[in-house]
């Protein structure tokens, strides 16, 4: 059982990508999804919330800078990214909303898999995928209707609402038992990773399904525009971290986590409260980060072990 979950989380963006396909040439195959976007979301939320401890918090405690730096970089670069495709490409109002939802949404879970993966710092990954996310409910909605706000009308309180419920409070319950049930919670781990791998491919599924029509008129340019954003995301935060005087552990742990989004979230924002375009960003890049975390990841890795071999031969 182990093996055959693993399998399916280390192969998400194939599954993805295939059932993907499945909705673009069956949409009636998977729409029925859309109503249960939002619980499926809060699943998701809630394993995460079971993989932290109370710990974790100590670890914001201890490096509050480094933590915050990272947030800033969190909530700086991707909304501006964003923000500044939608402009230069002249996107029309549906896929804007979608690319900044993208960016205006806290770290992807994933993200902290990628961090261990890159041997960077874990633990600074944790703690900025968890102070973001328990931000989110406040700061995404902001953000979202500050820049958003131009081309569709952003209910701020609605949106924030919806976060706390879909977001934060799966996360607070999922850490609550955790605390009081860690040998119970340790029995049922191995098998969220499934849970979460199958809710993320349904709901990109139906996303697909939804917006079929415009997926093929417009599948191209947000592809490419989900590269460039994702790209901006690594770069830029690497180097902000950098140009803060971190170590490269700590530098290519930031880069991860800015790169890196909770892009089912922006899925699921944009089918509750604009339409099943909106989500079409936040679906391409639930497969693209995956794909270029594990490439960055192998990047980090190697680099690491020819420093190594250098050193020895020095």
């Amino acid at each position: 059982m182990k093996k055959i979950i693993k399998l399916l989380v280390d192969n998400l963006a194939l599954l993805v990508i295939a059932v993907g396909v499945l909705g673009a040439v069956a949409p009636e195959t998977l729409t029925w999804v859309g109503p249960y976007v939002s619980w499926m979301l809060g699943v998701v939320m809630f394993g995460m919330g079971m993989t932290l401890r109370v710990e974790d918090f100590r670890n914001v405690i201890k490096a509050p800078w480094q933590v915050g730096l990272g947030v800033a970089a969190q909530f700086l670069i991707m909304p501006l990214v964003a923000y500044g495709l939608v402009k230069v490409f002249q996107l029309p109002p549906e896929l804007a909303v979608g690319v900044i939802l993208v960016g205006t949404c806290p770290g992807g879970t994933a993200s902290n898999v990628i961090a261990y993966l890159a041997k960077g710092d874990v633990a600074l990954s944790v703690s900025m995928t968890m102070t973001t996310t328990l931000l989110a409910p406040i700061v995404t909605p902001a953000l979202t209707w500050f820049l958003a706000d131009a081309w569709v009308n952003v209910s701020f309180t609605a949106m924030m609402i919806s976060i706390a419920e879909m977001v934060l409070a799966p996360v607070l319950l999922g850490l609550a038992i955790h605390h009081f049930a860690e040998r119970q919670v340790e029995r049922i781990m191995p098998v969220m990773p499934l849970v979460s791998v199958v809710c993320i491919v349904l709901l990109v599924g139906c996303v697909v399904a939804l917006s079929a029509d415009k997926l093929v008129e417009v599948g191209l340019l947000m592809f490419g525009l989900v590269i460039l954003h994702n790209g901006f995301g690594l770069l830029l935060g690497y180097f902000m971290a950098w140009a803060c005087h971190l170590d490269s552990r700590k530098a290519r742990t930031v880069a991860i986590e800015v790169g890196m989004q909770n892009s089912g979230m922006a899925a699921s924002l944009a089918i509750l409260y604009f339409n099943p375009a909106a989500a079409i960003p936040g679906a391409i890049f639930s497969v693209w980060h995956n794909v270029s975390g594990s490439l960055v990841a192998n990047y980090f890795v190697r680099k690491e072990e020819k420093e190594e071999l250098k050193a020895v031969n020095a």
